[in-house]
C-alpha cells in the first residue's frame, strides 16, 4: 500500500466573511473538519499545498490531515467532501474535510475511464460514455483512483451496463436500475438525436 499523502491544517477562533477575507488574501483558505461523531471544527489551511493535494487525489482518496488537538498532534484519516472556488480566480474559497474509519466502509463517486477501440467504432459506431462517475462502496484504503472499463470487445449497438463492470477486490458499486455505463451506438442514432434536440436560441 503506498504511503498517504499529508496535509496540515490549523484550528480557527475567528470566524466570519471579514475573516474570511483577511485569510484570501494571505494565501490561506478556511474550512470545515467534520468527523464522524458529529464534531465539527474550524480550520485555516495554506492554499497551495491544498491546491496541490486536491489535484492529486480529489475528493475520494483519503490522507492524512495534521493538526494540534487539545496541544497534542493528530493525524487524521480524511477525504475533501467539498471544495469551493472563487469564480474569477478559479482558487480554492473554502473546504470541507470528513474524517473516516478506515474499518468502516464509506461511499464515493469515482471516475471512469475507457481504455481499448471498440469493435463497433470500426464497423462505423461512436463510443458513448453514458456515465462519467460510478458511485461505490468500500473501506476509505480501497477507494480506487479510477474505474477502468475495457470497451475492445463492444460491438455496435451494445451498451456495457453497471453489473458487468469489474471493480477491484473490496469495492462494489451502487445502483437500483442496472443502467448502461458505455455504448457504441450507430452514428444515424446520433444524428438522429441531435436533429430532435430544440435549437438553442
Amino acid at each position: 500500500m503506498a504511503e498517504l499523502m499529508t496535509l496540515s491544517v490549523r484550528p480557527r477562533a475567528e470566524k466570519g466573511k471579514g475573516t474570511c477575507r483577511r485569510m484570501l488574501a494571505k494565501d490561506l483558505v478556511p474550512g470545515i473538519y467534520y468527523n464522524q461523531q458529529g464534531q465539527n471544527i474550524p480550520v485555516v489551511v495554506d492554499m497551495l499545498p491544498l491546491a496541490k493535494l486536491h489535484r492529486k487525489l480529489g475528493k475520494s482518496r483519503v490522507f492524512h490531515l495534521q493538526m494540534d488537538l487539545d496541544g497534542k498532534a493528530e493525524s487524521l484519516p480524511s477525504l475533501i467532501w467539498d471544495m469551493q472556488y472563487d469564480p474569477m480566480k478559479s482558487t480554492p474559497i473554502h473546504v470541507d474535510f470528513y474524517g473516516v474509519d478506515l474499518e468502516r466502509e464509506i461511499k464515493v463517486d469515482v471516475r471512469v475511464v475507457v481504455e481499448g477501440k471498440a469493435k463497433g467504432i470500426i464497423l462505423g459506431g461512436l463510443l458513448e460514455v453514458f456515465r462519467e462517475t460510478l458511485e461505490v462502496i468500500c473501506k476509505p484504503l480501497d477507494v480506487p483512483e479510477k474505474i477502468v472499463i475495457d470497451v475492445t470487445d463492444l460491438d455496435l449497438g451494445v451498451n456495457l451496463h453497471i453489473d458487468e463492470v469489474k471493480l477491484p477486490a473490496g469495492v462494489r458499486a451502487v445502483f437500483d436500475d442496472n443502467f448502461a455505463v458505455v455504448g457504441v451506438i450507430a452514428q444515424e442514432a446520433e444524428e438522429e438525436t441531435k436533429a430532435a434536440e430544440p435549437a438553442k436560441k
